[in-house]
């Protein structure tokens, strides 16, 4: 509290961005292993990326080392709108004493998180394009051949307008309302707890961090599910009139998931969103705590 919710925008873009540079190349991996072996059973397709730390030496070897921040300039123009917006919208409530009340911080959380979502769902759609992107040797999901960042908003925009730019965000709003939720909830609480007990000092760093790994466990466990769905709506070819050619939406992407992958298809790729939601999370969250204290 005590920061205006202008101020608390700006610094939750920095804060957002900052932690995204760090942890760009866990967002690679992510994606690449969702993807992988996408609508089909077990055991029946190449698997090019087997778990994070290979999954990073196969990004290496297919696009070098600068294939690891593939889609930075996307992922951090997200960030800066998501976490901006996001930050700014839980920062009102917090003014307007919505938080006091109880269940207050999960569902302050969940609102500023589908707000951020709407508002950055165009960077992330070319984000995810431009991270599957790779040598047909080690492909995974539907390659969009993009040139460039801009190339990609021409791309999408010239082809299906301005509705092109906001396809798939049926799967990011739940996926960052619950990812939110649980993060901006169980970082409060989290922190208190560890201050209460005296383990570490209030208002230290030592507390911010305790608290972000905690939420990042709490993020991992309960959005995994919605980070590949969305991840899915997102990448998925697309007929000329704007309709996904593999899911009608994100019930059926569920379903169709759960139904030809199994269900844990639903949490593919879990070790790489907690390698990188916990960092992020901690990061993310220690900046902007240092940020507004500053």
């Amino acid at each position: 509290g005590g920061v205006p919710p202008v101020i608390d925008l700006v610094l939750g873009a920095a804060a957002g961005c900052l932690a995204c540079v760090l942890t760009n190349p866990l967002e690679v991996v992510k994606t690449r292993l969702q993807l992988q072996g996408e609508l089909q059973p077990p055991g029946t397709y190449p698997r090019p990326y087997r778990g994070v730390l290979r999954a990073l030496g196969a990004v290496c070897r297919a696009d070098g080392a600068r294939g690891l921040q593939k889609g930075l300039a996307a992922g951090l123009l997200y960030q800066g709108l998501m976490n901006g917006v996001r930050f700014y919208c839980y920062s009102r409530a917090e003014d307007a004493g919505w938080t006091r009340y109880p269940g207050g911080t999960v569902a302050a959380g969940a609102v500023a998180g589908a707000v951020g979502a709407v508002v950055g769902s165009p960077a992330y759609l070319v984000k995810t394009h431009l991270q599957a992107q790779t040598l047909a040797a080690v492909a995974v999901g539907h390659q969009h051949n993009h040139e460039s960042i801009s190339g990609a908003f021409a791309s999408i925009y010239k082809q299906h307008g301005v509705a092109g730019l906001w396809r798939g965000v049926t799967g990011a709003i739940p996926r960052v309302a619950v990812g939110s939720a649980a993060q901006l909830a169980t970082f409060a609480s989290a922190k208190d707890w560890v201050c209460e007990r005296q383990w570490f000092r209030e208002g230290s760093w030592a507390a911010v961090l305790a608290g972000g790994m905690v939420s990042g466990v709490a993020v991992a466990v309960t959005m995994t599910p919605f980070d590949v769905v969305s991840t899915r709506l997102y990448n998925q070819p697309v007929e000329p009139d704007g309709t996904g050619k593999l899911y009608r939406g994100f019930l059926d992407c569920v379903l169709q998931i759960a139904g030809k992958e199994g269900p844990l298809g639903l949490y593919k790729g879990i070790g790489a969103v907690y390698l990188r939601l916990g960092p992020h999370t901690v990061l993310s969250l220690f900046f902007w705590d240092e940020l507004r204290k500053m």
